[in-house]
């Protein structure tokens, strides 16, 4: 089924400006879903309808099949079953100490003092960031500032989290962590949202891609469906994953075809540079 679902949503900002122009985008339970696009392409307007920041000027949001509504306790609902973690985390902490910060969400649902400390400290540990619950969030490093971020969704217990450019300004480390991260808590059953514009990143953990242009979907599939549609990538101005970049200038400079396919992991690419060895050698 889908858990949520973006249903010919137009909007525009005070200015005119529009920013999405009907827009569809369906996501399964229990899915990765990626939302590939440059920087202003719109990605982060359609993330902040998902849970009612923003109301569309027109279409519809559908959570569970049920159409968000925009009064005070539908949203509260919402914002409860669908956390969103924002690309820059000063924008999300702002308690003098990581535990207060945590611990926001749930008392202001109403949790109480001692429900809301178990799951602080359950959420903390998952992320990697138990011990540090009397720090200043301004004193972590990005990263640990993206894993408080996430603990602050996580103590919510939503059953989807969205993310914008959830690697943004990390180093390859920092990144890895915070991806392994979201791909254990989607082996725990939640579904997980992802804008980001690194090519790289997508294949390696999506279950189905969308390629976002000036406010309209141009494109949506498998990592395969989309990276083997060239180009479409190519007018979206982004490029292919750097291993399928590889094999694509391997078959055009030597004027042959290695695969119908372009591989998009490193296990992939050896298998159909070994199958093709093997069938023209």
């Amino acid at each position: 089924m889908n858990i949520v679902e973006a249903k010919n949503i137009t909007y525009l900002y005070p200015d005119g400006t529009k920013a999405l122009n009907n827009i569809n985008f369906k996501v399964k339970k229990g899915d990765i879903v990626s939302l590939l696009g440059n920087n202003g392409a719109g990605k982060s307007t359609l993330f902040l309808h998902f849970n009612g920041i923003f109301e569309p000027s027109s279409g519809e949001i559908l959570i569970e099949g049920k159409t968000l509504k925009y009064d005070k306790k539908s949203l509260v609902e919402a914002r409860q079953k669908i956390g969103i973690v924002f690309q820059n985390p000063d924008d999300q902490l702002f308690a003098p100490t990581v535990e207060e910060d945590v611990a926001f969400g749930p008392l202001n649902i109403g949790l109480s003092q001692e429900e809301t400390k178990k799951r602080v400290t359950s959420v903390l540990k998952k992320v990697g960031m138990e011990g540090f619950e009397k720090k200043p969030p301004h004193h972590l490093s990005g990263g640990q500032k993206k894993r408080v971020a996430i603990a602050g969704i996580l103590a919510m217990n939503p059953e989807i989290m969205v993310l914008d450019e959830p690697t943004s300004g990390l180093d390859p480390k920092g990144a890895s962590n915070i991806l392994k991260l979201l791909y254990g808590l989607n082996n725990e059953g939640m579904t997980i949202i992802i804008s980001t514009h690194d090519v790289d990143l997508v294949p390696l953990y999506s279950n189905k891609v969308h390629i976002i242009k000036e406010g309209e979907i141009i494109k949506e599939g498998t990592p395969h469906e989309v990276f083997d549609d060239v180009n479409t990538v190519r007018e979206a101005d982004l490029r292919l994953p750097r291993i399928a970049h590889l094999i694509e200038i391997l078959e055009k400079e030597d004027n042959i075809k290695i695969a119908d396919s372009y591989p998009l992991t490193i296990g992939q690419a050896r298998k159909k540079l070994t199958d093709y060895m093997n069938n023209n050698i």
